[in-house]
């Protein structure tokens, strides 16, 4: 098995993308890495660590796609990018079974429509990152975040039979509950898409389907998979992020205003570093871009050395489970046509 990694993508590339790969050839085995990038550099920075060299491939690339780049032109353009030639191999060579990139998200999302192409069958591909719960070893699947802004029914469907399926190859939940997001938990409650779509999923015999879900129990650990818009989930995602920053800061802040709260935060310091964590999205890998023909993982930009380790195990986990040839399985046992027009 081999897993491509983009070396000069994300805010902290290429030492910490380096020191991310090293750490999971060190503590595991049964894949090899391919880094694509500047060989010249890549390999200066390899240099600094002992690691098995057989399980390491540079490919060398003189290009860089950054943020600033607009996502479908650069991918045309930048034909020797570290993104762009990591994508061609991902697609030209069957013994690579997936992809990790911390860099820019429109330009993966493009290029792994683009370059890779969706499974057939499906309307769209998605964006699903896994969020902490409540419920200590649980998580939960977000889908979509961000890569469909405008959505239809049948997109939606498609997400809940993506997400689905996704639970069940990476967590072994053999019926995952799947929750559409919504502004109330009754039947008839959001937008006219969440109308349209909530019979159809309730009809769908592929899923387990539970009914709508409020923003605010995203984290409940009531569902395994939210089925949403990319507007709404990205809204959704970011909130949850900025209120979970807000609110340690702010405990933080009270804790160390007082001497009874200094004396008590030692006592607690333990519940803290469990707690953060819990909430680091460097533990948890990145978000698959899930509905392509191969695994590819879109690590946060910001990612370090733990982010990179745990996304390339990511995409061993989800391939040795066959997450790509279960979605195919599922789509052909459910026919959307009769109850959508497109």
């Amino acid at each position: 098995m081999k897993i491509i990694v983009d070396g000069f993508g994300g805010d902290n590339a290429p030492f910490e993308i380096v020191k991310g790969i090293v750490k999971a050839i060190n503590e595991n085995d049964g894949f090899s890495v391919i880094v694509t990038g500047n060989e010249e550099i890549l390999n200066k920075e390899f240099s600094a660590y002992k690691y098995d060299k057989d399980r390491v491939e540079i490919i060398n690339c003189s290009e860089v796609i950054t943020n600033d780049d607009v996502p479908t032109t650069a991918i045309r353009v930048k034909s020797d990018s570290s993104l762009v030639v990591a994508l061609k191999k991902l697609k030209e060579d069957e013994e690579v079974v997936g992809l990790v990139s911390a860099g820019s998200t429109g330009a993966v999302l493009a290029g792994g429509l683009l370059k890779v192409g969706r499974i057939k069958g499906i309307s769209r591909p998605a964006l699903c990152p896994v969020l902490p719960t409540l419920i200590d070893g649980k998580n939960v699947l977000l889908i979509d975040c961000g890569a469909n802004v405008d959505c239809k029914p049948i997109n939606l469907c498609h997400f809940a039979i993506m997400g689905s399926s996704y639970a069940t190859a990476a967590y072994g939940i053999e019926k995952p509950r799947v929750a559409l997001l919504s502004n109330g938990t009754e039947d008839k409650k959001g937008n006219e898409l969440n109308h349209q779509t909530f019979p159809i999923l309730k009809s769908m015999e592929c899923i387990n389907f539970i009914g709508n879900i409020e923003a605010r129990e995203i984290l409940s650990g009531d569902a395994d998979v939210i089925v949403t818009d990319g507007f709404a989930g990205n809204i959704a995602l970011k909130g949850l992020e900025g209120a979970i920053v807000s609110v340690l800061k702010m405990l933080k802040k009270s804790i160390m205003s007082t001497l009874r709260g200094k004396i008590g935060a030692l006592f607690l310091k333990p519940v803290f570093k469990d707690l953060k964590k819990k909430l680091d999205y460097n533990n948890n890998g990145g978000a698959v871009f899930i509905g392509v023909e191969k695994i590819i993982v879109k690590s946060h930009g910001s990612s370090k050395e733990q982010s990179i380790a745990c996304s390339i195990m990511q995409v061993k986990s989800i391939a040795e489970h066959n997450l790509v040839e279960n979605i195919k399985n599922k789509l052909t046992t459910v026919d959307l046509n009769e109850f959508i027009k497109e």
